[in-house]
């Protein structure tokens, strides 16, 4: 269970560079289209996509403390 328990760590750090990036991204994209091409949202709005990502790494966190804590029952 312990292994299981490092994958879920693993993934929530993979998770959150993933989010980084494509928050990164979209923002600089928003921006670049507000300035040249007319977009009407704010480049403010590229935040939006931490949520989905934001639960998925407090899931995983969550998921890893579990299976942790299962381990150190069992021991």
């Amino acid at each position: 269970m312990k292994k299981i328990s490092y994958l879920f760590i693993v993934l929530a750090i993979l998770l959150s560079d993933i989010m980084c990036a494509v928050v990164a991204y979209n923002y600089c994209a928003l921006q670049w289209g507000g300035q040249y091409a007319g977009y009407s949202a704010p480049a403010s709005t590229a935040f939006l996509y931490f949520i989905p990502y934001g639960i998925g790494v407090v899931f995983c966190i969550i998921l890893a403390r579990f299976f942790y804590k299962k381990q150190e029952n069992k021991e």
